[in-house]
């Protein structure tokens, strides 16, 4: 693919990704967007996207791409450059020592992706963007549904629109609407090959364990995704305990009746 002309977005992209931005009220006119683009097939998907939506006046603003280099396996900056190059965005590179920070960790891929995107958004408001765009996609949103009941006991999943007081920039997530296996398929449009991830612990996180949970539980019952993402979102039926109680309510109680037990 050579120029800016042959640039395009199948219908089916172009339809899930304008959704997502115009559902979530994602865009405004003069946005600065920074990309985070690891070089992934997800972040190369959303950076190509936002370039084209760009070319149509879809994306009225600017539109450039950073990479967190975390230090751990070793990361040829060359063929990102040269795609944010054709699609002719501003590429940014920072190195760190993300990869030591993380480790003895319980889970280093979540305390990584933690560290990324807190380094991501700093990088945008010292450089005068606003917004913070992230390559998840649909199966993400609902995995970390699933993580955050099993591993931390709470109902909740990230947004496709967050703005973060502290930085005071927008993070959002133009893919949400999009299934991993559409996000694989792009690879047989997109005018780059993703790399190879430079993460040591690639394929023994939290997340892959539910993935594969996940996975296994979808083959024998399909609704069983379907049903996950819908209780996700607002609106559905929610019957859950009373919140504990404190140990010293108990006590009070206990006190009132002169301390005797149930008979």
């Amino acid at each position: 693919m050579t120029g800016q002309q042959r640039l395009s977005l199948p219908r089916l992209y172009n339809r899930k990704v304008l959704k997502a931005l115009r559902e979530f009220e994602m865009l405004d006119p003069g946005d600065r967007i920074l990309v985070g683009f690891s070089g992934g097939k997800d972040s190369a998907l959303l950076l190509y996207a936002l370039v084209v939506l760009g070319r149509y006046g879809i994306v009225e603003g600017e539109v450039a791409a950073i990479t967190v280099d975390p230090g751990m396996e070793p990361l040829d900056p060359e063929p990102l450059g040269e795609y944010c190059r054709l699609l002719g965005v501003e590429h940014y590179l920072v190195k760190t020592e993300i990869g030591r920070a993380v480790a003895g960790f319980d889970d280093p891929c979540a305390r990584c992706s933690h560290l990324r995107r807190g380094i991501i958004c700093r990088f945008a408001r010292e450089h005068g963007y606003n917004k913070v765009a992230l390559g998840h996609h649909h199966d993400d949103a609902v995995e970390t549904f699933l993580m955050s009941i099993l591993y931390s006991g709470q109902i909740r999943t990230f947004l496709p629109k967050t703005y973060l007081d502290r930085s005071g920039v927008t993070v959002i997530r133009p893919l949400v609407y999009l299934r991993e296996r559409e996000v694989k398929k792009a690879a047989s449009f997109l005018p780059f090959t993703p790399v190879k991830p430079v993460c040591s612990y690639a394929g023994t996180s939290y997340r892959q364990k539910v993935k594969e949970l996940l996975r296994e539980l979808t083959r024998e019952r399909r609704w069983v995704y379907t049903n996950l993402a819908a209780a996700m979102r607002e609106g559905n039926p929610i019957q859950l305990w009373p919140a504990k109680r404190s140990p010293g309510l108990f006590k009070a109680v206990s006190e009132v009746d002169g301390g005797s037990g149930p008979e």
